[in-house]
């Protein structure tokens, strides 16, 4: 065999190899952090869905529960986000660098960030409950929206991102 369709046949291989090594390595990043997540969220991840939507000025974090009649896991789910919209409020980002490590794209900027520049606020959703943060610092914006893809990557399945949700539940004509 000539030493260029060997080495034409490498690189084919090695091309196709690698979407499944990131698979890989992706899959097993998503089983650490739903380990460690499960030592700081009181609800079930895989119960649950985490969708985050972006916004120009920040952007909505919601956790429902995936069966609607969950009232258990609602119920964690409420009181969580109540707890941690309280934590992040006064600067605590620990829970979100237990889950996914202190070097975590965007958490070094919010816990830097000085009181009141970043919004965060709470409500009951159907299902579930919704945080929405705000800022009119565009760096801080840019940590929201980093923080956010880094949470959609780590979470694998158990998130999505809010446009798609959004687009997903609209019929088509």
């Amino acid at each position: 065999m000539k030493p260029t369709i060997i080495f034409s046949t490498l690189i084919v291989m090695a091309a196709l190899a690698a979407p499944f090594e990131s698979f890989a390595v992706d899959a097993e990043r998503q089983a650490e952090v739903a380990q460690r997540g499960a030592e700081v969220m009181p609800f079930s991840l895989k119960a649950t869905t985490h969708i985050f939507t972006k916004s120009d000025d920040g952007g909505n974090q919601q956790v429902i529960a995936k069966n609607p009649s969950d009232s258990g896991q609602i119920r964690l789910i409420r009181k969580h986000l109540r707890e941690i919209q309280t934590q992040f409020q006064r600067g605590d980002f620990s829970g979100p660098a237990r889950t996914h490590g202190t070097d975590m794209p965007g958490l070094a900027q919010l816990r830097a960030a000085k009181p009141g520049q970043i919004s965060i606020t709470y409500k009951d959703i159907k299902g579930g409950g919704e945080l929405t943060y705000r800022s009119d610092d565009p760096k801080l914006v840019s940590s929201l929206h980093a923080w956010f893809d880094a949470q959609l990557s780590d979470h694998g399945a158990d998130a999505m991102d809010g446009h798609m949700h959004h687009h997903q539940g609209m019929t088509q004509p």
